[in-house]
Order: structure tokens, then sequence, then C-alpha cells
């Protein structure tokens, strides 16, 4: 049996994800022969000001559930939320090339990643395009050169963001859940970059009363599935931090399974006629607010 090569994507939403997170995983997928796709966010860390939803019963429940305090970290927990949130690329350009420099992957996650993930859904073309264009400069110039490809924050796209992208030169995006390679959908056009979506549960989607830490990673890697797109999101702030020994162990297990991982460009290089498809508002289990969700494929005329 051929083995099972799936898409490793990490999202680094956070300046103390980047600092110590993102070296942690370098290492860690050094040691164990693997390359990932790396999507760093790069402006102010304002991901403090999240606090504020926990006004919502969803999301308080959500914070309770996954003891977020202690998965996170308190100066993650509080940042932004009395003051301006530190420059992410500014105060962790070393670690970010680090990531670059071992030869992974390096892909545009936001400029502010609070920003997009609650002001996304009200923004025209225009207004993406700013946010975009900060981000993008910033990571090519601590890089040194242009980024790979981007990734929305919290899976949250739209189409005015869809189209404000193609004028980035992304090999492909990951913008969204979904179960197969395909081109997103924009006003009856089919746009020119491929999606490779998320198509496999997060940490703090699964964990709770039904998953602990001691089940999470037996009933995770029972959800690979060969024949089909296998995309795993972690977190520098997760499986970087708190859940680092849980991820080792993870990686460990995979490889007993005959699984491998593989940056998501990989994975678009070897897509062949792949569909087109719409790109609507959806929701997942375990993860509060909407999602952006592959629809069904189109048939245009």
């Amino acid at each position: 049996m051929a083995p099972l090569v799936a898409g490793l994507r990490i999202d680094v939403d956070t300046l103390r994800g980047t600092r110590l997170g993102v070296p942690a995983l370098v290492r860690l997928l050094d040691q164990a022969g693997i390359q990932a796709s790396f999507f760093f966010s790069v402006g102010p860390d304002n991901m403090g000001r999240h606090l504020w939803r926990l006004l919502r019963p969803s999301f308080l429940m959500k914070m309770l559930r996954t003891r977020a305090a202690s998965l996170y970290g308190w100066d993650i927990l509080w940042k932004g939320t009395l003051w301006p949130g530190p420059g992410i690329g500014q105060h962790a350009a070393e670690q970010i090339r680090q990531a670059a420099a071992a030869g992974h992957e390096i892909g545009l996650h936001a400029w502010d990643h609070h920003g997009w993930q609650t002001r996304i859904a009200g923004l025209d073309q225009a207004a993406v395009t700013r946010e975009l264009r900060r981000g993008w400069e910033r990571l090519a110039g601590i890089i040194g050169r242009l980024p790979d490809s981007a990734a929305a924050p919290a899976w949250r796209i739209t189409d005015a963001a869809l189209a404000a992208r193609e004028a980035f030169p992304c090999r492909y995006n990951s913008d969204c859940r979904g179960r197969s390679a395909f081109y997103p959908v924009v006003n009856g056009r089919p746009l020119s970059q491929l999606q490779i979506p998320t198509t496999l549960p997060t940490y703090d989607e699964l964990i709770g009363a039904s998953v602990t830490p001691e089940t999470y990673n037996d009933y995770l890697l029972g959800l690979f599935q060969p024949g089909r797109l296998n995309v795993l999101t972690i977190h520098a702030e997760v499986e970087g931090l708190s859940c680092q020994a849980l991820f080792r162990d993870f990686l460990a297990k995979a490889k007993g399974r005959g699984i491998g991982f593989a940056p998501l460009g990989d994975l678009a290089a070897a897509v062949k006629n792949a569909p087109v498809a719409g790109i609507g508002r959806g929701a997942v289990a375990g993860r509060e607010g909407w999602l952006a969700c592959q629809q069904e494929n189109t048939d245009l005329p």
C-alpha cells in the first residue's frame, strides 16, 4: 500500500507563538525529517481583544472546555487589550527567517489576525487589498523573497478577499474548510489560484468531554483517509508550546501507521483537473462563529 501523504499547515497567530513555538516546531520537524507550510501573522498582536467575546456563551464555553489560559498562556490572552499590540514581524523576524532557512514553505496568514477575523465580512476589495499588501510586503522583506502562498485567519474569507488575492502571486491559497482541492468561483467566474482547504479538525475543536489529551492522537489519526485530500492545521501557540510533547507523540504514531507529511505546495503541485466550487459560510463543531466552507462542485456554462 502506498503511504498516505498529508498536508501540514502551521498557523502562527501571535508574538509568543512566533518567538517560542516556531523554533520548537522547526527543531521537532527537522528531527522527524518533515517539511511543512508556515503561515505567519506579521503585524500587531491584538489577539487579547478576543476576551470581549467571553460575553458570548458559546465562546465562553469553548474557553472553559479547552482550558484556554493554560493552553495559550495569559500573555497571549491579554495582548492588545489595554494598549496596542506589539508588531510580530518587528520583534520576531529572526524566528520567521529560521523557518524559511529550514526549507519550509512560508505564507502570509495576516497583517492583523484579530482585525481580519472580526472585520473581514465588512471589507470591500480595495480595503482587503490594502490589508494584504501590508502583510505581504512585510513578510517578503523579512524572508528576502516573495511568500509562497496565503491562508485566511480563522478560515474566514469573502468573495471580495478572494478577488483581492488574485493580485498577489500565490502558488495556492488555503482559506477554507473542505474536502478536496478546487478553484473557487466568485460571481460566476473561476479564479486562477487553487484552494487547498483544511480537511481535518484542530486540537481546540476536538478537545473536551469526548476527546481527552490522552485519546486525542489516536482519535485524530483515525480520521485520516487514504485516497482523499488530508490537510491538518496545527498552531504554533498550541502544538509548538503547551502541546509540544503531544505533537511529538502524534508524529511518531503517524509514522508508525505509514502517514507522512508535506507542505501544502507539494499537494497543490500534484493536483490534476481540479473542479471549481463556491465558498460559503458554514459552521464547524467545536469552533465559535462562521467559517468559510467549500460548497458543492459547480458546473459552469
